[in-house]
């Protein structure tokens, strides 16, 4: 049990401290609530010793800026069990055996993939210190090879781990990972382009508890198939780009595989409806989400054989995003079908039109995020529709010309949830429907906007949506300071993407530098009136900046 404070006593004096009753369980609760800003749990820290020392106990995610900081990070907080190191680009080996040696059995989780320089030793000091280590990200390190990884085999409670880009590893290096990490419930080989048939059967035989398998872009073919579909628990499969599978490969799915929930078969483009129904009728209802982005054209008759399959009863997302070839017959018959949908992407499905879209808005009313962007033929008519569906929290527009504000008006007054909209590239919505956005959707987070709204359209959305947190209004040259300092009482507002707006000056930088305490994304390319006094303020203010685009010459 923690140990609890007591009162000192009256002629002390610390008498009119009320936080010296307090136990630690309570402090930690407080920290809790600090949790999504780190300035604040900074400052609650600098207030007094037992403050700071109670800080360094609580904090159990460590990102340090550089690795020359580790120890003392690693000194400062003793009980960090997430250390994420994705802002130091060199992390060397000793940096690796000094978090081993320090965190032992409290470390549970590593991400190293935007590092560098270090090899199997430093790997090996983390799987044999560190026996409660159960997620490691190695993403992007393309110059790690098989004896490194071989390392990992020692991590024997390893369960999650992320290998995308890491050219170098081979079937060699997979299965040592398959041989000693039995417990493995999640692994991503995305662009792992030295594997090949024979490390995915040995991951698929040797750990039988995998739930989620990334296999994008790997140059595998219909022989590992059979020993994946016989994982019993595995619930995402992740075959995009891999263009050697075809239907003859996945009519073995049927016999195996019944966990299923999320399938990935975008960019392959040798799989057709034969090969999908073999895939879907074997997944014994439980498939959720369906990817088939970039991949053979959805035909009616693809469409039809997802709707009449009982697995497609609980389809809760489906994208179908450049399938050019995909026309209205396909989308009103999924729209029958599949009425649990909740996401559609149809992002560039240039065949689609009002009817399609308005047979997904009466077949799927729960429907909750949908893109439609650069589908240009679609016009008010299918905003109106959707905003029969009051779920809705996302509507991705973007490109489609045809849309105006009288569509848009038709959508904040029908989806009172929305938080995310696009509408950049669609030159007919202005400031009137900025206006009755802003009045009616005030649960906005996210906007994207077009080069048509000027000061009063940003005005309005700043004081009616006072949650956003990210706005792109690039390009925007109508754009004066006085839609800075408007958007600077927006205290959430995190990301501000203004690049190509020439009417902005240093004075509304510095609005959003004081007034935006959570900036950690701004963008001012081409932004001409931008001069050193702005830069200045931003330092000082924006203390959480992470990415800043600006021109060479300020």
């Amino acid at each position: 049990m923690k140990r609890q404070r007591t009162i000192l006593p009256n002629n002390t004096n610390n008498d009119n401290n009320v936080f010296h009753v307090l136990s630690d369980e309570i402090i930690f609760i407080i920290l809790d609530f600090l949790e999504k800003n780190p300035i604040d749990k900074k400052s609650f820290s600098l207030v007094c010793k037992s403050f700071h020392a109670a800080e360094s106990k609580h904090r159990k995610k460590l990102k340090p800026l550089r690795s020359d900081h580790l120890a003392k990070v690693l000194h400062r907080y003793p009980n960090g069990s997430h250390v994420d190191l994705t802002l130091c680009s060199r992390v060397p080996d000793a940096s690796l055996v000094a978090i081993s040696n320090a965190c032992r059995s409290t470390l549970r989780s590593i991400d190293l993939s935007r590092s560098n320089c270090f090899s199997g030793i430093g790997l090996l000091s983390l799987a044999a210190n560190c026996k409660n280590l159960v997620e490691i990200d190695l993403s992007n390190a393309t110059e790690l090879r098989d004896s490194a990884v071989a390392a990992l085999g020692e991590a024997k409670n390893l369960e999650r781990l992320w290998m995308g880009r890491c050219k170098m590893i081979t079937d060699m290096g997979v299965g040592c990972i398959a041989v000693g990490c039995r417990k493995l419930r999640l692994i991503n080989l995305k662009w792992c382009l030295r594997v090949s048939d024979l490390g995915v059967g040995l991951l698929a035989v040797k750990c039988k508890d995998l739930r989620s398998l990334d296999l994008s872009y790997l140059p595998i073919t219909d022989r590992c198939l059979p020993s994946i579909f016989e994982l019993q628990y595995l619930e995402d499969l992740v075959l995009e780009g891999c263009f050697s599978i075809d239907d003859d490969g996945l009519s073995a799915f049927k016999h195996g595989c019944k966990s299923l929930k999320k399938l990935d078969i975008s960019s392959c483009q040798n799989i057709s409806h034969v090969g999908l129904s073999a895939l879907t009728s074997g997944s014994d209802g439980c498939l959720e989400q369906l990817v088939l982005s970039y991949g053979s054209p959805v035909t009616l008759a693809l469409a039809d054989s997802l709707g009449k399959l009982p697995t497609c009863s609980n389809l809760s997302s489906l994208k179908v995003g450049i399938c050019l070839n995909i026309t209205d017959d396909g989308i009103v018959n999924i729209g029958m079908r599949c009425s649990k949908l909740v996401e559609l992407d149809l992002y560039r499905c240039t065949g689609i039109s009002d009817s399609g879209i308005s047979a997904i808005a009466r077949g799927c009313p729960g429907l909750e995020v949908i893109n439609i962007a650069y589908c240009k033929d679609i016009t008010d008519s299918s905003l109106i529709s959707l905003s029969k569906c009051s779920s809705l929290n996302t509507v991705e527009s973007r490109g489609c010309p045809l849309i105006t504000s009288l569509g848009l008006a038709a959508i904040a007054v029908g989806c009172k949830q929305l938080t995310k909209l696009d509408v950049k590239k669609c030159s007919n919505i202005d400031d009137a429907g900025m206006i009755l956005l802003a009045h009616f959707s005030q649960n906005l987070r996210q906007i994207n906007l077009c080069t048509g709204i000027s000061d009063s359209g940003i005005s309005a959305i700043a004081r009616g949506c006072p949650g956003l947190e990210v706005i792109n209004i690039a390009y925007c040259k109508d754009i004066t300071d006085s839609s800075l300092i408007s958007l600077s009482k927006c205290s959430s507002l995190n990301t501000v993407e203004s690049r190509g707006c020439p009417l902005i000056t240093s004075l509304g930088l510095a609005a959003i530098a004081v007034g935006c305490k959570q900036l950690t994304k701004l963008d001012v390319k081409k932004c001409s009136n931008i001069d050193d006094a702005g830069m200045i303020l931003l330092a000082h203010f924006s203390q959480n900046l992470r990415q800043f685009d600006r021109d060479t010459c300020i």
